[in-house]
């Protein structure tokens, strides 16, 4: 096959450009010079890998003119109008008048950038590793339970070893070994750890050496600083190398997010999910910009007097953000304001919450909610009203056994609510305490005539044995996913600090794709090989004390929970003595 002269001339061009790169400014272009838009003219496809690292590498705040002239080789001119372009009137880097360049014909319409402009900028951005990181960009999850070498807990340390400059964390619940001494030697090695942590709040109460040994003083002791804040810090993620200071960080940041703390159980026992996340530029920004609030507003542990407080110097603006259609990122935190410098109070708004009641609006085909609480009063009255309206929509409800009650608790808590709605009188704000105050819709929303499966593995719930179904995620209509850290309660729209992401599109169908799978498995635990059929003979066969109050995981509805709650009574006299009730870790058996 003969070889085309239009390529033979641009890979010539190329590599003379590259071979000049230190020549005299005045080989460059004219001051309308343009560059081809596509392969077949010479120039580059402007959704491929090359396009993103000539951008990355004009945005990066590193960058400057003396770089692009010198280094790179391009023309004096256009590296001046490059800079000025990107640095806006201020001529300076990072403000709020900055004007990224958003695509290569914004960088085309610059004065004297063309072809060789643009030859001797991807030339630069290759040899200096910008098309390997924009290359780079990756979606993973990680579903609990696994082996500890395969949980989320291994994935973090791993990438803990791996950060270079920075770390944010922002975690409910921490007691890994390995991510604990993974943390102590990054920020041996000089990596900067800054983590909002909801355990400091309890272990600043304490003083002296009980402070000095607690979690949080460990960790400042290894270096971390550490803060809390004054509402309850739910959040479970981690920003690896984030945008602090530099915006081009975000093009290749590591996010962890998701429903899984750092602890055993969430690891080995627990139904959670933890998402990986590499070179997601806008939840990468989202989820910084979430964690700086916090953290601007956070409260001093004061365990290590030598660490002092580190604050980014990068504002995130909306327009540096941007808006990209397929992902999205939502905050309780829109729900407070700031009073007084470190105090979040809350102003009842539902910015979750209303996500997903138009989500659920929204959906035709079906609704796949995997959630371990379900007692938000907007959401599931928009689950019973899309029912009622649209019954051909499939919905289906996973819940964790702690969400069953029995139809006398229900009628007990509808009185409990009734009155308190009535001594609220017309108090907006004691009518919003009543409606916060814990309600348990599975029992209704099951009556409405919606699927609700719970995952159910003990007569009587304790944290000491609960194989918890711990997600929180809702999959509409098979291509969008809603996932996070956020319970579906009122306390969790108004009290805590939560997050939940929103996929879709093509270039996240593989993603949702995993999550309706999962979602499929766990909807048919312990039913395939009739487990339910199976664990009722085992008890009523079995002697007294033998019968195991603590079982493998059954996926049941709320009517076969009730007969087997039933049996269990039945069987085991004791069940529902006071020892068994104040006591049910000690009796994992009916003796």
């Amino acid at each position: 096959m003969g070889r085309d002269p239009s390529k033979l001339l641009f890979v010539a061009w190329s590599l003379i450009a590259g071979a000049c790169a230190s020549a005299a400014d005045d080989a460059g272009d004219p001051e309308n010079g343009t560059f081809g838009s596509g392969k077949a003219d010479g120039g580059i496809d402007p959704d491929s890998a090359e396009a993103r690292a000539v951008l990355a590498l004009v945005n990066d705040p590193e960058i400057d003119v003396g770089i692009l002239d010198d280094d790179a080789g391009l023309n004096a001119k256009a590296a001046r109008n490059i800079i000025a372009h990107r640095d806006g009137a201020d001529a300076t880097v990072g403000t709020a008048d900055d004007d990224r360049f958003d695509d290569l014909a914004e960088l085309d319409a610059v004065p004297f950038v063309g072809q060789s402009a643009f030859n001797a900028l991807l030339a630069y951005a290759t040899e200096h590793g910008y098309l390997e990181q924009v290359g780079d960009a990756s979606v993973d999850v990680i579903f609990s339970p696994q082996t500890v070498e395969h949980s989320h807990n291994a994935r973090v340390a791993e990438l803990i070893g791996q950060a270079q400059h920075s770390i944010d964390i922002a975690m409910y619940s921490f007691s890994d070994a390995g991510i604990s001494n993974a943390l102590a030697a990054a920020a041996a090695r000089g990596v900067h750890i800054r983590f909002v942590f909801e355990t400091a709040s309890e272990d600043r109460k304490l003083a002296a050496q009980a402070l000095a040994n607690s979690k949080s003083g460990r960790l400042e002791a290894a270096g971390v600083d550490v803060r809390w804040v004054n509402k309850i810090m739910h959040h479970k993620f981690m920003i690896v190398d984030g945008p602090r200071d530099a915006e081009a960080a975000a093009d290749t940041a590591m996010l962890v997010t998701g429903s899984a703390n750092w602890s055993g159980g969430a690891a080995t026992r627990y139904d959670e999910n933890t998402l990986f996340l590499r070179g997601q530029r806008e939840l990468n920004l989202r989820m910084q910009r979430e964690f700086n609030l916090l953290w601007e507003h956070s409260r001093e542990l004061a365990s290590n007097p030598a660490i002092t407080t580190e604050h980014a110097t990068l504002e995130i603006t909306d327009a540096m953000i941007g808006d990209d259609d397929s992902v999205d990122a939502f905050f309780t935190s829109s729900n407070f304001r700031v009073q007084g410098g470190d105090t979040f109070v809350t102003e009842g708004r539902d910015t979750i919450a209303d996500q997903w009641v138009a989500a659920i609006d929204g959906a035709t085909q079906s609704i796949h909610i995997a959630s371990g609480h379900l007692r938000s009063r907007p959401v599931s009255e928009a689950l019973m009203r899309k029912a009622a309206e649209h019954p051909e929509v499939e919905i289906r409800i996973y819940l964790d056994g702690q969400e069953y009650i029995s139809a006398a608790t229900h009628d007990a808590q509808v009185e409990d609510l009734e009155q308190c709605l009535a001594d609220a009188g017309t108090s907006a704000t004691k009518i919003r305490d009543c409606n916060d105050s814990g309600f348990l819709f599975g029992f209704i929303v099951g009556n409405s005539g919606i699927d609700v499966r719970y995952k159910y593995y003990a007569y009587r719930w304790s944290a000491v044995y609960a194989t918890q179904m711990h997600h929180k995620y809702m999959v509409v209509d098979g291509d969008e996913l809603y996932t996070g850290s956020y319970n579906l309660s009122d306390n969790a729209e108004h009290n805590t600090f939560e997050n939940m992401l929103h996929f879709r599109g093509p270039q996240y169908a593989e993603l949702v794709a995993q999550f309706e799978a999962n979602f499929a498995s766990m909807w048919d635990t312990g039913r395939a090989d009739d487990g339910l059929a199976n664990f009722r003979q085992q008890v009523a066969s079995l002697p007294t004390t033998q019968i195991p109050i603590v079982f493998p995981s059954l996926a049941l509805t709320w009517q076969e929970v009730t007969d087997l709650k039933d049996l269990l009574r039945t069987e085991c006299p004791l069940i529902n003595s006071n020892d068994f009730r104040v006591h049910p870790e000690s009796h994992l058996f009916c003796h």
